[in-house]
């Protein structure tokens, strides 16, 4: 059986860059194990499977070469952007079932925002403090003043690190053997490292991420990891901001320039409740699978 699959990248800055994912339609057909043989020869980061849904609009499936896992932000704005594109989704207030629940999506033209938890944070161990500036090659003194890297989960768990200085974000040269290992104990989907310094103007800071518990070394826009670094620049680094532009995908190589919006909402008591990460997808290519 050969599958043509539309590949869309995510988080477009302006019409280039951005992170790309397979999007899979009608997908109730495909078995657990189909699903997981198309992702590894679709060979991206992601591959979002969409197939209908009795509690929301779509239901969405995600899988990386290796694994599924619960959530992907790029999987989800790239499948949503493109059901825009095509006139398969005409409201505005939409939503998507995953393995642990329902998400709302809001649209606003072909840009996508899905909707996170409220963040949750754990102390790392000065043990495992050391073993993540380790796995990165750096040490403390890279760290920006007052930025303790931190577990942060808004339906994901990351590990969010500040670094000073963007020549050493730009020349990182990762562990990624000893950040497999980390994140299999602390149960990451992997590394989010960002700096102030070095950013365009308009944004908020910058990121790279590395996941090779799930088969990623690095990608260029990860929407479950923007949202939990926005939540941190407000409640730990006191940025009084509700709404974050952060910018990915530039320091990799090769470059893929990305941009993911974050809006908090903040509650009365001042602390966030829930948030929306977005952006826009733009068809890239279309490949095709052969599955036996």
């Amino acid at each position: 059986m050969k599958i043509e699959v539309p590949i869309v990248s995510a988080f477009v800055d302006g019409d280039s860059g951005g992170n790309p994912a397979g999007v899979v339609l009608n997908a109730e057909r495909f078995s657990y194990e189909q699903k997981q043989k198309i992702a590894a020869a679709v060979g991206l980061s992601e591959t979002a499977f969409v197939s209908p849904s009795e509690s929301a609009d779509i239901k969405l499936e995600f899988f990386t070469p290796a694994r599924q896992i619960a959530h992907c932000g790029h999987a989800t704005i790239a499948t949503f952007s493109y059901l825009r594109q095509n006139g398969l989704l005409t409201h505005d207030q939409s939503s998507k079932e995953t393995i642990d629940g329902r998400r709302s999506i809001n649209m606003e033209g072909d840009l996508a925002y899905m909707e996170q938890k409220a963040p949750r944070y754990e102390q790392l161990t000065d043990a495992d403090l050391e073993l993540v500036l380790a796995a990165l090659g750096i040490t403390s003194a890279d760290l920006i003043a007052g930025a303790e890297p931190k577990l942060v989960n808004t339906g994901n768990s990351f590990v969010v690190i500040g670094i000073r200085n963007a020549e050493v974000i730009k020349r990182l040269q990762p562990d990624f053997d000893l950040i497999e290992k980390l994140s299999d104990a602390l149960d990451l989907i992997g590394f989010y490292v960002f700096s102030f310094d070095g950013v365009e103007y308009g944004r908020d800071a910058g990121a790279r991420m590395f996941a090779p518990r799930y088969g990623i070394q690095e990608e260029s826009a990860t929407g479950m990891a923007a949202g939990p670094l926005a939540c941190y620049l407000r409640e730990h680094l006191g940025i009084d901001k509700a709404e974050f532009s952060l910018e990915q995908g530039r320091w990799m190589s090769p470059p893929s320039p990305s941009v993911i919006n974050v809006r908090l909402h903040i509650g009365a008591n001042g602390n966030v409740e829930s948030l929306f990460a977005g952006g826009r997808g733009a068809l890239k290519e279309t490949t095709e699978v052969e599955l036996w």
